[in-house]
């Protein structure tokens, strides 16, 4: 991977953005595509990023990858001065008691950990329970309730303490790739396509988007604005290639192997087939999966907004999906950012998306 992208990757995923707390990391986003085409940024916080086509009338493409991620947020603090909290997405508390977190706060991020009562003083029938979300707390360090809330106040977001580290066989591990991976994918595509002497047949918006891991509420939105008559989203998905999967319910999916293609009913079978025929062409490893109803994705929105608009889903393989060690190929993100720029160039006429 290009040096500048691996680091804007790494800063990325390093920036806090819990759902409705996405500002820092959209702050880099803004940062990065904004040599490269027209950026703006909505009410929301979505941010957007034009890059016209030659041409009049031109059909309208929207690609779309989620900044937020999931998280906590403060909501009590006991006279002692622990700190209880809520999930932000989906959190699962099989993973979070034990862990290191940071706290954001108007002065900073402050160092904390979730606690929990030793094995040794649990009754043998709560060694075999999940520990609940809310009886969990934080634990700052601080001496009682005064001392916390001079630092933190109600409604602070807190993020996971894990960061971006390298593994074997260019694999990588982060909190955060659900779904910095998606956007960092759409940045990638706009630098790609403004570095380009071609100019595409469409023109093109490219939306880092917020809040979808509570209710796909940016991709809601930021739909309906840029009005798209094809949308592609980019997503991570679950890679089956470790040993509590069952492919029975993702299909076979490995990481390294390539962006994944879905089929089903929210894809455009034009755009599918667009897709994998230029996989084919460019010589790009595709998977194939097939989801048999709208998608939890941004892509499901999309393609229901206003008139309807053809959407399809480039996904890339991941494993161990919201904890603090999501684990991804780097060659997965690299092949998804040239098979949808290879695919842009092939789009002129949006009529030639309607299934027949």
């Amino acid at each position: 991977m290009r040096k500048e992208s691996l680091q804007f990757l790494e800063a990325l995923l390093a920036a806090p953005s819990p759902s409705g707390y996405e500002q820092p990391a959209q702050r880099l986003f803004r940062e990065y595509v904004a040599p490269h085409c027209r950026v703006t940024t909505d009410v929301m916080g979505n941010v957007i990023g034009r890059i016209s086509g030659k041409g009049d009338d031109l059909p309208r493409v929207m690609l779309v990858g989620h900044t937020d991620e999931i998280g906590f947020q403060i909501k009590y603090v006991d006279d002692n001065g622990f700190l209880y909290f809520g999930a932000i997405g989906g959190v699962d508390a099989h993973i979070s008691a034990g862990q290191r977190v940071r706290v954001h706060t108007r002065s900073g991020a402050l160092p904390g950990v979730i606690g929990k009562k030793p094995i040794h003083l649990m009754e043998p029938k709560d060694r075999e329970t999940v520990v609940k979300l809310d009886t969990q707390y934080i634990d700052i360090g601080a001496a009682n309730k005064k001392e916390a809330q001079e630092l933190v106040r109600i409604g602070d977001p807190v993020t996971f303490a894990g960061g971006f580290e390298r593994l074997r066989n260019d694999r990588v591990v982060s909190r955060g790739f659900d779904d910095k991976a998606g956007c960092f994918v759409v940045a990638e595509v706009l630098r790609l396509v403004a570095s380009s002497r071609k100019k595409l047949a469409v023109d093109l918006y490219g939306v880092s988007s917020v809040q979808e891991e509570i209710g796909l509420r940016g991709g809601t939105t930021s739909a309906y604005s840029v009005n798209p008559d094809v949308g592609i989203c980019v997503e991570v998905d679950f890679s089956t290639d470790q040993p509590d999967v069952d492919r029975k319910h993702n299909g076979e999916v490995g990481l390294g192997k390539g962006p994944i293609l879905p089929r089903g009913a929210n894809i455009n079978p034009p755009l599918f087939d667009l897709l994998e025929s230029t996989a084919a062409k460019e010589k790009i490893p595709v998977q194939l999966t097939g989801i048999p109803r709208a998608t939890g994705t941004d892509a499901n929105p999309m393609q229901i907004s206003r008139g309807g608009v053809a959407t399809a889903l480039v996904k890339i393989p991941l494993r161990y999906m919201h904890t603090p060690v999501e684990t991804l190929s780097l060659s997965d993100l690299e092949n998804a950012a040239k098979l949808i720029v290879a695919t842009l160039y092939r789009i002129t006429d949006r009529a030639s998306f309607i299934p027949t």
